[in-house]
């Protein structure tokens, strides 16, 4: 019985066409060269690179820091999510003269459900190669990849494989747990030891429930090669499109994509009323001359209001620029949003980088509770600015009051060179730097080390210095002899694999930061 279950919500057929690297193509334009050192950033992490710049060691969700450390001569780009989203229109249009329902995932892919398209075109292998030609005469090189369930076939992607049906948990078990959970998610399975996808989807559905709440439940049920969550029937009778017409037609996207915010938060007061969320959600323009247009755009996990009217700013944008409705077509006259892909509503997460009102609300009525039961200066914000110690670039302002003005740019004489530390303690670990012999490393007025650092003791145990670099004087408060302070800073890496920051002060070594290698 139980089997019986779980098979009503096995994962349909599906297609999944990814163009590798399409943020990189996106900002190099047509102007690309082969061999070219590239990586497109976002939030001061790769999110893709070029071949050649993979094949030099640059890896995603690394830091650029390290990535440029990693690659000389590195260039790199911040991400142009809104021009991803345009440029890949055409090839957008390109697959859907295949098949009649196609779906966005992301700007670089897309999928269609195999089931009829697979009959028309004579079989997957068929419909796969007519999707590979598609996306070339646009003149792009796609991969892609066919599975039981959107999930694996994205997976598949990545090595142009068609999965047979029914195999996808087993294609799947191999992969680590970080394809398809979140980071947090990925964490803790990681701390208890289930490092692959099929060693997570061998734990009971029931245990996993418990111990891992919704979101453990919808990637193990993915593992297993089932919809993430069940979809249920569209009410009978209702209907849950929202829809805007406007007074007077409007032939360019920022004032449509204006409206499509209140018209999201519309569509998803609806499916609140009816208990329910969608994951995926269809754009439609109709246009004063009676033309209209429509694309399916999915999200990773439920669709929340700002990801809504995100996905509609790109898509009128696309459409915008590829003359959909210009003036020959009149203009936009009404904007719909029809929700697809029902779930049950697993409940509401705000997000304050969204620029969520009802969260900044709760945030400060919160934060206001707080300051009245530990005082004023108890929550604070943190932000980066000038200063010397990595410590003192961290200013700690009370909830509310203005920011301390102090600029990084300096000067800052003495200042740590970069690149700075990623971890800082809240007070200077103390620590003793020893030379071969077990004598204390000194350093002279003329910030000179004094015995070559070969073991450092630290409050877990003693650890051997690897290698070392400095000293870097320091001289605080000079013009003042009562309160002069006279620092030296050296940086080590210890056999662990390690790298710190030393300070000594007076003869006394701290630590007072570690970095993220």
């Amino acid at each position: 019985m139980a089997a019986d279950r779980e098979s009503v919500g096995a994962a349909p057929r599906a297609l999944v066409a990814w163009v590798p690297d399409w943020p990189v193509i996106t900002v190099l334009g047509e102007g690309a060269e082969p061999g070219q050192l590239v990586a497109v950033v976002e939030r001061g992490r790769v999110v893709a690179g070029s071949g050649a710049a993979r094949a030099a060691g640059v890896r995603h969700g690394q830091k650029v820091r390290s990535a440029r450390a990693t690659v000389p001569g590195l260039a790199v780009h911040e991400r142009r999510v809104d021009d991803e989203a345009s440029l890949f229109e055409p090839v957008a249009d390109a697959v859907s003269a295949l098949a009649a329902h196609l779906e966005v995932l992301r700007p670089g892919v897309l999928a269609v459900p195999t089931a009829g398209a697979a009959r028309f075109h004579g079989g997957e292998h068929p419909l796969a190669e007519k999707v590979v030609d598609a996306v070339e005469a646009v003149g792009h090189e796609c991969q892609v990849g066919i599975a039981d369930g959107l999930a694996a076939a994205q997976l598949a992607a990545r090595t142009g494989r068609i999965v047979p049906a029914g195999e996808s948990a087993r294609f799947l078990a191999p992969f680590p747990v970080s394809e398809l959970a979140d980071a947090r998610l990925a964490g803790l399975l990681g701390r208890l030891g289930l490092l692959t996808l099929g060693q997570f989807a061998a734990l009971p559905a029931g245990a996993v429930a418990d111990r891992f709440g919704t979101a453990g439940v919808a990637a193990h049920r993915l593992v297993r090669g089932l919809e993430a969550r069940p979809v249920v029937a569209r009410p009978p009778g209702v209907d849950l499109g929202v829809e805007e017409r406007f007074e007077q037609p409007y032939t360019i996207a920022e004032p449509i994509a204006f409206a499509a915010r209140g018209l999201a938060e519309r569509l998803h007061a609806g499916l609140a009323g009816a208990g329910l969320a969608c994951e995926r959600v269809e754009v439609e323009v109709e246009c004063a001359d009676g033309s209209s247009a429509a694309r399916a755009w999915r999200h990773e996990g439920v669709l929340s209001v700002g990801a809504v009217a995100e996905r509609v700013r790109w898509q009128l944008q696309a459409w915008q620029q590829g003359r959909v409705f210009d003036e020959a077509a009149g203009g936009v006259v009404a904007l719909r949003l029809v929700p697809d892909g029902l779930v049950r509503d697993p409940g509401r997460q705000l997000s304050l980088a969204d620029g969520d009102q009802e969260a900044t609300a709760r945030v400060e009525r919160a934060v206001a509770r707080v300051q009245a039961i530990l005082g004023h200066t108890a929550p604070v914000t943190v932000e980066l600015a000038g200063g010397r110690a990595p410590a003192d670039r961290a200013v700690r302002t009370p909830w509310g009051d203005a920011h301390q003005e102090r600029r990084e740019d300096g000067p800052w004489p003495g200042r740590l060179p970069a690149p700075s530390p990623t971890h800082v303690p809240e007070e200077p670990v103390p620590v003793r730097l020893l030379d071969a012999d077990g004598r204390e490393v000194e350093v002279t007025a003329r910030a000179e080390a004094r015995g070559r650092p070969a073991r450092l003791v630290l409050p877990e145990g003693v650890m051997a210095v690897t290698a070392w670099a400095g000293p870097w004087p320091e001289q605080e408060r000079w013009w003042d002899p009562e309160s002069a302070r006279r620092t030296a800073r050296m940086q080590v890496t210890v056999a662990d694999g390690r790298a710190l920051l030393l300070s000594v002060t007076g003869g006394r070594w701290r630590l007072e930061g570690d970095y993220d290698t």
